[in-house]
């Protein structure tokens, strides 16, 4: 008895397990609940005892399927338990079938992508499925390269088909680890960390190791730094006037004296810019 009860109970774990495949996603994508049906989704739609009505779709920009004898029905903004009632109720109330048994499954979820591009390892459209932190989501993709700059630049698209563009400090979101730079995306997002640039700064004249110094555009050094890069200033260096070049936007060249002595002194120091060409005079004196 207990071996007939045995198997009967196997034989019913097999039935369930095998509905449950029936009824997975293809490819095994895992869908939340709640989740919103937007524009590109693919649905596949399922009529039980009605398979010749069984169809994959993908929803239009407008946020619309077409199916037999419905044509257009709007899917937006709906979830797949919401549009499988919707169907029956839209079935039953035209009479093209009794008692209709619908199912929806998401094939695919493109309305809920945002996409990651610049500075991280793993730059691609990702799924937004439930709740996603930028952190959340520079994580999935890899973390930042090396060649990541100071910000984080996001594009989202707001309810009257406007763009907005929100400014995310790396250092507050990675070093400093504040909360509200860590923002929840929005289906829609292009996120894009910042790629550094490489740039040159020149240092000629009385220092040790006179060259040009590459150097992150989103860290270009001071006078001091430079100067310290170089190797520092040789016995013959005249600190009290070090010229440095500057190319203007328009074309035309600046120059600037600078008294490395008052810097010493507690002066704040020169910033420099992209470019910018450092020559230390000698002394005769």
């Amino acid at each position: 008895m207990r071996r007939l009860i045995f198997i009967i109970g196997v034989l019913g774990l097999l039935s369930t397990l095998a509905a449950g495949q029936d009824a997975a996603p293809v490819g095994g994508l895992q869908v939340p609940n709640e989740y919103k049906i937007g524009p590109k989704d693919l649905l596949d739609i399922r009529f039980y005892g009605q398979e010749k009505l069984n169809a994959l779709v993908r929803v239009s920009e407008q946020g619309k399927v077409t199916l037999t004898w419905l044509n257009e029905v709007e899917v937006n903004g709906l979830t797949a338990a919401q549009l499988e009632k919707k169907l029956v109720s839209l079935y039953k109330e035209g009479k093209f079938l009794v008692d209709p048994q619908i199912s929806v499954f998401i094939r695919e979820m493109r309305s809920n992508r945002v996409s990651i591009v610049g500075a991280v390892q793993k730059p691609a459209a990702y799924e937004l499925l439930g709740r996603q932190t930028l952190l959340g989501l520079i994580s999935e993709a890899g973390g930042l390269t090396k060649e990541a700059a100071k910000e984080i630049i996001i594009l989202r698209t707001v309810a009257d088909a406007t763009s907005i563009r929100l400014t995310i400090s790396v250092d507050e979101l990675m070093n400093q680890g504040d909360p509200k730079t860590n923002i929840a995306l929005e289906p829609g997002d292009i996120i894009n960390v910042q790629v550094d640039k490489t740039v040159q700064i020149y240092v000629f004249g009385q220092v040790k190791n006179p060259s040009a110094l590459n150097v992150l555009r989103s860290n270009i050094p001071t006078l001091m730094q430079a100067i310290a890069q170089a190797g520092g200033f040789t016995e013959r260096a005249k600190k009290s006037s070090v010229l440095v070049r500057r190319r203007e936007a328009n074309g035309k060249e600046k120059e600037f004296r600078i008294n490395v002595k008052d810097i010493l002194a507690g002066k704040p120091d020169f910033q420099l810019q992209e470019g910018d060409t450092i020559f230390v005079e000698e002394t005769w004196l």
